[in-house]
Parts: C-alpha cells; structure tokens; sequence
C-alpha cells in the first residue's frame, strides 16, 4: 500500500485528484513561498521599507529562481520548518549580497508558510467550484428528466412512500448547492499572514499594518488585520466545510452503492468494477470511493479541529499536526469531486426496476395514502386503525392490499390511493425547483 493513495500512480485512477493533486507537491510549496518572500520585498520596497530596487529585484528573482526540495531535507529536518533553508538557498543563488541581505524582511517563518499554504488552498477553492459545479448541472439534469418518474421512497432502509428519482437527485444536490454558496465566505478567510518573530510586528517597524495590507492586495487575499498564528480560523472553517462536502457526496455514495444493489438495481452506474473470481460481480466502485472518502474526512476534520489548539503565541506540535491532515482532506475532497462528476454524469435509473419494485410489496407502500383516503368517512385514528388490519391481512393472506381494500369500501374510488404516479407529493415540483435553481446559478467568480 502506498503512503498515501493520492501520490499513488497504482491507486490514480481510484481516488483521482487532477489538477489539485499539483497543489500539494514539494516544488508547489517552494513556489508558492518564493511568491511571498518576492512580493513582501516588492512591497517593503514600494513603501521604503527596504531599498526600492531591491524590492524590484528580489521580486524578479523569486519568480525565475529554481530551489530543489531535496536540498533542504537536512535544514529543515533540523529546524522544524523549510523557511530558514530556504531563505538561506534563495539568498545563495541570487549572487547579490547587496540586495540579498533584504530577503525575509521583519517577517517570520510561519508568515511565508501560513501565507504560501492560502495560496494554494485559493487555487484549490477555484477547482472545487468548478467541480461543483460539474456535479451540480449533472444532477439538474437527472433531477429534470425524471422529475415524475416514481420509485420507492426508503426508511431506515424499508418501503415509505412513493417519491420520484428526480426528487432524489435533487436530494443528492441540494447540500452542494449550499456548500458552494458558501465559497464565498471561505475566499474571505484566505488570509494574509505577517505578524513577525511573536506576531507583534515588531522587527516591522511602523509600516507593519500597512506592509500586511499592501502585501494581502498584491496577493490576491485578505488582510485580517492582525497576527492570526494561533488562530486557526482560517484552517479550521476550510477543514469543516471540506468535510461537509464530503459527507454530502458520501451520502450520494451510500445511496448509489445501495440503490444498485442485487435485488434493488434502480440505477445503472456508467462504470463499474469486476470481481478477480466472480465474472457476474458488477462492483460500485466509485460509490464505495465517495463513502470511504466520507470516512476519511471525518477522522481528518477531528485532527485538524483539535489541532486548532496552538500554545501561547506560536505552537510547534499543532502546527506540525495540520501539515499531515490538511493535505489529506483537501486530496480526498478533490477525489469525491471527480469520482462524483464522473457517477452523475454516466448513471441512469433503471425504470423496470423502480416499477417493479414498487408493486413488489403487494401495495403497502400505499398505505398511509389509504389510511388519508379513509377520512372521507372515518376519523383519522380509525382510518389508520383499519389500515394497520389491512396491512396484517395482506402479510397473513399474501392478498394485494388495492384488492383487500376495494373489497372493505366500495363505496371509495381508491384508483388515485394506488397509483404511484400520483402519489408523489411535491417530489417533481422540488426536482424542478433544484434544476432551475442550479441552471440559474451566477458565473463562478475570476
């Protein structure tokens, strides 16, 4: 087993992470810190904070240098963190103590680290959106063409009511419709990090607000107007909504990998997964990827939650804490995307089975419509009384409960009570609603 399935080319096509994946490599992170080391010189030099053409150099040579990872093995191995290393080999290449000595200025290494990481998570957001809301029109889709199409409705895993598949795609999408409404409130905690040495700013001199300030609109994030070391807002309000969104297309996964069932088979998945010894076996692969995905967030989001914890003013070990599950979750949210986009894109409901399985109970799917029809002449308590009589006779007498019925009230048109199609409350009018709704949606931002 690899370390990690998402570095897996083994395991690529299982939990695949496209351009996310990238996000998360050791040369993105160098990249993305050389962004801020350059621009923080930029603008210190802008505001005279170092020597302007300084800045302007600085700035340049972080976006052409080359930095190896494994060159920094042993120094951050030693000191905890890949800054001091860094620092170190960028002030090397560039060959120009005069303006070297200006690199890393007032700031500190959690600054680069916290600032490099919204970087990317800013990138990552931008690639969640899209597959949304790829997943999203997807399930319009469905939800529109079979806004009407009736199959049985489950509790705690039995027959209900009557509902709609559509209504059930609706289902699927309504949480992810939230959850990218959301986005926007998530780009606001992209945050901006440069508070120096105890996050007083002091080494900063006056200009720290104003640096901070000038350096989150050079980057393209917030500025919290504070030192936010400690406070793991930002990683904690990510790491939640990630695991949200897993769990709503976790819940797709359950559905679809119990609604293919043998025995059930309402909905055909456009791929499936063969058995190395069983040639019939037509496995849900990728609905078993969207649960254990599921799975994996939960126990991710808990270390992540309690690792919001940081000691005093800076903390070590919570920091450490988030490197190793942050990645993780941000991975495996990328991979449900992808395994979700590709299930709602390709599957199908399976129409004989969703009919057939509504009739298969001998009616009693019907009998709370009974037992609503029967108050045209009985009080409700009784209504439902009878109905229950009638439910027992049709497992003691394996009579349909339609015939049962007709045979106690004749006197009743119950053609409606038995037909699914029109039993389905307002199941078509929320798929509709969800598909509209999702076909209306506002341009994704940048």
């Amino acid at each position: 087993m690899a370390g990690s399935v998402f570095d897996s080319p083994l395991y690529a096509r299982l939990f695949p992470t496209g351009e996310v994946g990238r996000l998360f490599t050791d040369s993105a992170d160098i990249r993305a810190m050389l962004i801020v080391e350059g621009t923080l010189a930029k603008v210190q030099g802008a505001l005279g904070v170092i020597p302007e053409t300084s800045g302007a150099f600085l700035h340049r040579a972080a976006m052409e240098v080359q930095v190896d990872p494994a060159g920094l093995a042993d120094a951050t191995g030693q000191n905890g963190v890949s800054v001091p290393g860094l620092v170190a080999a960028f002030r090397k290449a560039l060959e120009a103590p005069e303006h070297a000595q200006f690199v890393h200025w007032g700031a500190t290494s959690q600054d680069v680290i916290d600032t490099a990481l919204m970087l990317r998570l800013k990138q990552v957001l931008s690639h969640y959106e899209t597959a949304l809301r790829r997943v999203l029109l997807a399930l319009a889709t469905l939800a529109e063409a079979h806004a009407e199409f009736p199959m049985p409705a489950r509790t705690w895993g039995q027959h209900a009511t009557p509902t709609s598949f559509g209504a059930v795609a609706a289902a699927w999408g309504t949480p992810l419709l939230g959850l990218l409404h959301e986005l926007e409130t998530l780009r606001a905690h992209l945050w901006v990090s440069l508070s120096g040495a105890a996050g007083t700013g002091a080494a900063l001199g006056d200009t720290a607000g104003e640096t901070r300030a000038a350096l989150a609109r050079a980057l393209g994030l917030t500025d919290p107007g504070r030192s936010w070391h400690s406070d793991r807002t930002p990683i904690t309000l990510i790491a939640g909504w990630i695991t949200r969104l897993n769990a709503a297309l976790g819940k797709m996964g359950e559905d679809l990998g119990t609604l293919s069932m043998t025995g059930i088979g309402e909905v055909r998945l456009g791929t499936s997964g063969g058995s190395s010894t069983m040639p019939q076996k037509q496995n849900p692969v990728g609905p078993g990827a969207l649960s254990a995905l599921a799975i994996q967030a939960t126990a991710l989001n808990a270390t992540l939650q309690g690792a919001g914890l940081h000691r005093l003013d800076r903390d070590g070990p919570a920091w450490f804490a988030e490197w190793l599950a942050l990645p993780q979750l941000c991975l495996g949210a990328a991979a449900a995307l992808e395994q979700a986009g590709t299930l709602a894109e390709t599957l199908a409901p399976n129409p004989g089975a969703m009919t057939a399985n509504l009739a298969a109970d001998q009616g009693l799917i019907h009998a709370e419509a009974l037992s609503f029809a029967l108050t045209a002449k009985l009080p409700r308590p009784e209504a439902q009384a009878e109905v229950k009589a009638l439910c027992r006779k049709v497992a003691e007498t394996g009579q349909p409960l339609p015939a049962l019925a007709a045979l106690a009230h004749p006197d009743l048109d119950l053609s409606a009570v038995f037909d699914p199609a029109r039993q389905l409350g307002d199941a078509p009018a929320t798929a509709r609603r969800f598909a509209e709704t999702v076909r209306a949606l506002p341009a994704p931002q940048g």
